[in-house]
């Protein structure tokens, strides 16, 4: 024997699930409203550490300035000490095997990549996730010019690549160019 449904065995369900919905979305709303602020003062403080990281000789950095190539628009801030330009910070990414990866990378007045720092990454672990390492990322500290990456060893011009995550070496490595040729494009300009 089949039951029948009435108004009443939709209509209280419908409206519990909506009330529920709406009190879990105020809620949320509310907890967003709370740590909004303090996650952008962390950020704030994240990043300010890593310019002083990627270009330590500057004493102070110039508000957020934009640059743009290839369609795209690039952040960066120029790094001074004793009030005379020592170099600038790039923030720059590149799509790798999990991801984007997101760097801030420091060049000098002379065109020489000065410190590299990541920002964001998804690469697999133990692979990709080797790009974080210390050993890997000073590779491009005093390099100019266009970086390449080796599989057999690094250069001058080279970067040697991680054991099993040549993608995430080439993406890291890509961004640091990236960086290397906003430079060359604001390099000679006055900024700030």
């Amino acid at each position: 024997m089949k039951k029948k449904f009435t108004a009443k065995d939709i209509l209280v369900p419908t409206v519990s699930l909506f009330v529920i919905c709406l009190v879990v979305t105020a809620l949320l709303a509310v907890t967003n409203m709370l740590t909004a602020p303090q996650i952008q003062k962390l950020s704030k403080e994240t990043e300010d550490k890593t310019k002083a990281e990627v270009l330590a000789s500057a004493d102070e950095f110039s508000d957020a300035l934009t640059v743009s190539a290839d369609g795209n628009d690039y952040t960066y801030y120029v790094g001074t000490a004793s009030g005379d330009t020592i170099g600038y910070v790039f923030k720059t990414s590149a799509k790798g095997y999990g991801g984007d990866i997101d760097l801030m990378v420091g060049i000098d007045t002379s065109g020489k990549v000065t410190g590299v720092s990541i920002l964001s990454i998804s690469e697999t672990a133990g692979l990709g996730m080797n790009a974080k390492n210390e050993s890997f990322i000073n590779q491009y500290i005093g390099k100019s010019g266009t970086i390449g990456v080796s599989k057999n060893g690094a250069s001058d011009t080279e970067i040697q690549a991680l054991t099993g995550a040549t993608i995430t070496s080439k993406a890291v490595t890509s961004a640091v160019n990236t960086a290397l040729s906003l430079y060359s494009q604001i390099g000679g300009e006055k900024v700030g």
